[in-house]
């Protein structure tokens, strides 16, 4: 069966999630790509993205699902699903916010914004490090890692790295 207009489908109605960032998009993508399509084992796309997160560059993990999926075609039309409507919905509410640049209401709105925003951010993170998390060690290292973000000036890029290698031992028998 051709997986490419489903690929198309899932991609463009997850990108819609994608507000406030990409990790917003990541439980409603589990949902369709595990559970209802079966394309990935949870553990796979929780490896997919968390690799999309930390490699340099723009996020496009979506490129490496729609590869699995369907091929270099999968991959490309991954991307296109995924950067098309949102891209086309931002490019419109920027043309129109611009135009409302006097509007009353207009820094109320902003700041009625950025929670939501938040939230999903903050929702889709819980979601992905309830997977994401294995055991009591990868807890440790994940608060260890927050920690360190959060209260002092060593970059995140070295966290990510040093998590990585105490990860390696820390599951090398798991």
């Amino acid at each position: 069966m051709n997986q490419i207009p489903y690929l198309f489908g899932v991609f463009a109605y997850a990108s819609l999630f994608t507000f406030g960032g990409d990790l917003s998009a990541f439980p409603e993508l589990r949902t369709l790509a595990v559970e209802d399509f079966h394309w990935f084992t949870l553990k796979n796309l929780v490896h997919i993205y968390s690799l999309g997160q930390v490699a340099p560059g723009p996020n496009l993990y979506v490129a490496s699902l729609g590869e699995r999926v369907a091929g270099p075609l999968g991959a490309l039309t991954a991307v296109i699903a995924y950067l098309l409507p949102t891209s086309l919905i931002a490019f419109g509410v920027g043309r129109v916010w611009t135009r409302m640049e006097k509007w009353r209401w207009r820094e109320a709105v902003q700041q009625g914004i950025a929670p939501v925003a938040i939230g999903l951010i903050t929702a889709g993170a819980m979601h992905l490090a309830k997977w994401a998390l294995e055991g009591w060690q990868g807890v440790v290292i994940a608060v260890a890692a927050c920690a360190l973000v959060l209260t002092t000036r060593i970059s995140p890029v070295a966290v990510v790295l040093c998590g990585a290698l105490i990860g390696l031992f820390a599951f090398k028998g798991v």
